[in-house]
């Protein structure tokens, strides 16, 4: 009987949970009959009022561009050309001057190129450029290019609007979404051709788009029915176009499908303005009432639902009073008692996990403690006691390192990866501890009895990372690492890690052993690091030649590698070698933060590094793209310190008059007076005065002869040297060294 009414009272709760997925059923049901058609026209009424606020707006903004332009045109720009076929700079400066100004006045314009039928210039706010130089590398679409302006510029065309799309700039690195205007010509007002390059943001800025109705678009058209802007992507236009005829004055609207699309145009520049918005709402009323039901019904229903519970979960709490010792009722029923004994007896097993995994976590924690060397209070140190015995049970250990890179497609999960490193290591080994540090960097403790099983150790831990990287490892780069023997003392953890990290800087960089023992390390003394290679290396960048640079810095890194220099050594030399070709870079025009974003990626890759073919990649990389980050310009080396860089790189060289002004694209006459003005004495004398300082530099310093040292600072003879020495100093180059040797 008693189970008969537990039953029964399942199948109460069941059939109560029916009828309120009825009831709920039938209301959806009038709600999805009914329609918010109520207030339907008094919404697109108020859109429509948005709308032709929005198209107002935009007319205001296209009327400023036309009048930016009819402004632009009756700017001077006839006397640019000079008879000679070349150009006044003077008048192009004071054009762009002009040009900015106008152009300031007007937020929503991002830019104003002029140029003409007959010259590959562009004037703009910003300067002056080719308008090759401009497509390319400030305005980069992946549509038009250079020469589809230059061709449509030159066509007969009247006043076009081209679509907004995003515009790349490789100064700066970011896009821009970018409408293009461009005047007409058929009336010739100027010389001049005109592109008008419109922020969309900000245009759009300037327009409430928030007081349409939500879920709605605006698409804006041309004249010609082409698509110039739409705040939906991916929106095709052209069956809803063509079953619309437009009347110069009225409106229009279609539906297709879940959409309703109403039409505008423009009275300034016949404009077509389209303004999707979904389609339909009906009967809010009906809808308000409905949900009105639903909330009384809902109501009623948890009620009755709660009596419902109330009356059946009452006899199981008696049944649990009874087992706490309450008093004695007929018909207990224990279904809900005894699941509720299960429950914790899933939560006793959950809970013995998680302590589990707590203590885990603390061992890990005073194993990490005891490699930071820092003192603790002394209830610390007590606490960190009770776990020593669970990292040391034989005489002797190990710490051995595994040091893991991913590949960029690995995908794995760091506890499951931790805990089959650990198992592995169990397995090879009698004791062996395993703990993951950062990053993925795992620490080992391995402990063995005699200092002669190190050997074997090692080797043990050589053939497990060789069968992991065949095995669950693959997608890694994996590097191992094997301190020297300590007694197993917490003391000597600290110790043992500092092996590691020696033997992390210290290896050698042709060494193919994925273990390095650190006793086996050996210290390198010798670093192949020529200083007149390297000054050839920075004469290299500094005229551009890129493959011979390259060249050097293989040189140089093969170099050391034949003597197995340590990883250490040689991630300095390359950092020595990536910042003496930085300094060829011309820091005040070039973009300083892409020079800093640079310099971190390229020595975040150097650090990181396994092994030395990364750290030459990296070098490589990097090499061209700070030789492109060079001003190629021959013009911008006509300056003092450009020449005198030149001068100091290049002063043991036969540096003539016609040479340098090669070098520099000028004319021998016109550098020698520029030489003159600018650095008030005459090139051969500064010349001279260059390399008598580097020659006494060798006499106090050095044991090379007269001759050799003439021949070294650019003097093609010993006398020569010898007489310009004398005529500069008062003595001679001998005199000199005794001089100053005493």
């Amino acid at each position: 009987m008693n189970r008969l009414i537990a039953k029964r009272g399942l199948l109460q709760i069941f059939f109560a949970l029916q009828l309120v997925i009825g009831i709920m059923f039938i209301f959806n049901y009038i709600v999805y009959k009914n329609s918010i058609s109520g207030i339907y026209e008094k919404v697109s009424d108020n859109n429509r009022m948005v709308i032709k606020n929005v198209i107002q707006s935009f007319d205001t903004s296209f009327s400023s561009v036309n009048n930016l332009i009819f402004n632009i045109h009756a700017l001077p720009s006839d006397r640019i050309l000079t008879d000679a076929g070349g150009l006044d700079m003077e008048k192009v400066i004071s054009l762009q001057d002009s040009l900015t100004s106008i152009v300031s006045n007007l937020d929503i314009v991002e830019d104003v190129i002029i140029s003409f039928n007959d010259r590959d210039l562009a004037i703009t706010t910003r300067g002056t450029s080719s308008l090759d130089t401009l497509f390319d590398r400030r305005y980069i679409s992946q549509r038009y290019n250079s020469m589809f302006w230059r061709n449509f510029m030159r066509s007969e065309h009247g006043f076009t609007v081209f679509p907004a799309e995003d515009y790349a700039d490789l100064n700066s690195g970011y896009g821009r979404n970018l409408m293009v205007a461009v005047d007409g010509n058929k009336v010739r007002m100027s010389n001049k051709n005109l592109m008008i390059f419109i922020d969309v943001s900000k245009l759009l800025k300037g327009i409430d788009l928030n007081s349409m109705i939500p879920g709605a678009s605006l698409i804006v058209l041309d004249s010609n029915r082409n698509v110039i802007l739409s705040t939906e992507k991916d929106l095709d236009l052209v069956d809803i176009l063509n079953d619309v005829y437009f009347n110069p004055s009225q409106e229009a609207s279609l539906t297709n499908g879940n959409y309703e699309y109403n039409f505008y145009k423009s009275d300034y520049n016949g404009f077509i303005y389209i303004n999707k918005l979904p389609y339909k709402f009906q009967n809010i009323d009906s809808v308000t009432n409905a949900n009105q039901w639903i909330m009384y019904g809902a109501i009623v229903l948890a009620v009755l639902l709660s009596l419902l519970l109330s009356v059946y979960l009452y006899r199981p709490v008696k049944n649990i009073v009874k087992l706490l010792g309450g008093n004695t009722l007929k018909g207990n029923d224990f279904v809900k008692i005894q699941s509720g004994i299960i429950k914790v007896q899933r939560e006793n097993e959950s809970l013995k996990k998680q302590m589990e995994l707590v203590e885990e976590e603390i061992r890990r924690g005073v194993f990490l403690q005891t490699l930071d060397g820092q003192s603790h209070s002394r209830e610390q140190e007590i606490q960190m006691q009770k776990q020593y015995t669970h990292f040391f049970q034989s005489r002797h250990f190990v710490m051995a390192a595994i040091y893991l890179k991913p590949d960029t497609e690995s995908e794995f999960v760091l506890e499951e990866l931790t805990a089959t490193i650990r198992k592995d290591l169990a397995e090879c080994y009698e004791h062996a501890i395993v703990y993951h540090t950062e990053h993925l960097k795992f620490l080992a403790l391995i402990g063995f009895d005699q200092p002669s099983e190190r050997m074997k150790i090692v080797q043990k831990f050589e053939q497990f990372l060789e069968a992991a990287k065949k095995g669950y490892l693959q997608s890694f780069d994996v590097w191992g690492c094997v301190s020297r023997s300590y007694e197993s003392k917490i003391s000597n953890c600290r110790a043992a890690s500092e092996d590691i990290k020696d033997g992390l800087l210290y290896r050698h960089v042709n060494e193919d052993n994925c273990v390095i023992d650190t006793e086996r390390i050996r210290y390198v003394p010798e670093l192949y690091f020529p200083l007149q290679e390297i000054e050839k290396l920075s004469n290299c960048m500094l005229s551009g030649k890129v493959e011979e640079g390259l060249r050097i810095v293989n040189e140089i890194i093969q170099e050391n590698v034949s003597v197995q220099i340590h990883h250490h050594q040689m991630i300095h030399i390359a950092k020595s070698m990536f910042f003496i070709v930085l300094q060829q870079v011309e820091s005040s025009k070039a973009d300083r933060t892409e020079l800093f974003r640079l310099e971190s990626a390229f020595i975040d890759k150097v650090d990181q590094a396994f092994t030395y073919k990364e750290i030459v990649d990296a070098l490589v990389e990097v090499i061209p793209v700070i030789a492109n980050m060079r001003n190629h310009d021959p013009r911008s080396k006509l300056n003092p310190a450009f020449i005198t860089q030149y001068i100091e790189l290049h002063y043991m060289e036969n540096l003539y008059l016609d040479h340098m002004a090669e070098v520099l694209d000028t004319s021998p006459k016109y550098f020698s007076n520029y030489f003159k003005k600018t650095f008030g004495v005459n090139y051969v004398e500064y010349l001279n005065k260059v390399r008598l300082s580097h020659a006494r530099e060798y006499l106090r310093n050095t044991d090379l002869s007269i001759a050799k040292i003439g021949e070294m600072t650019g003097y093609s003879n010993s006398s020569t040297f010898t007489t310009t020495f004398k005529r500069y100093y008062g003595v001679s180059p001998s005199e000199y060294r005794k001089t100053s040797g005493k």
